[in-house]
Formats: structure tokens, C-alpha cells, sequence
């Protein structure tokens, strides 16, 4: 799964370890879901969402190929 946690960190001026401290994680979980090597539980899913006070679909994206169109 594509995110985009690193741009919304970086734009909230907050370092790895401002954002782990902030989400109650360590350091390194920020770092494997920034670079796409862990998918973070929902309830993470949508502590991050608060933090940056937007939607989950716009921190999270699926892979394509995950994807299915609708009614299908």
C-alpha cells in the first residue's frame, strides 16, 4: 500500500521522531510505513489521520492491482 506519511510529516515541519512520539509508536514503525515495508493496523491508520487532520484514503492509497472496479 502507497502513503503518504512522510509528506504529511514533513509538511507538519515534524521529524520521524516528533511523529512517532506524537502517534505513540517508535521511531522505526514510522520509518518501515514511510518506506512502504509496513501497513499499519486501522486504529494507527486513523491516529494518523487525526495527526494530520485529514481523511485515511488520503494518507493511505491501495496498490492498483489491488483495486477492483465497482460492482465487480
Amino acid at each position: 500500500m502507497d502513503n503518504r506519511l512522510r509528506v504529511l510529516r514533513e509538511g507538519a515541519g515534524l521529524s520521524q521522531a516528533d511523529c512517532a512520539h506524537a502517534l505513540g509508536v517508535s521511531r522505526q514503525t514510522v520509518i518501515s510505513i514511510e518506506k512502504g515495508h509496513f501497513d499499519p493496523r486501522l486504529s494507527l491508520a486513523f491516529r494518523i489521520s487525526r495527526l494530520f487532520a485529514v481523511p485515511v484514503d488520503e494518507v493511505f492509497v491501495p496498490d492498483d492491482d489491488l483495486v477492483e472496479p465497482a460492482g465487480g
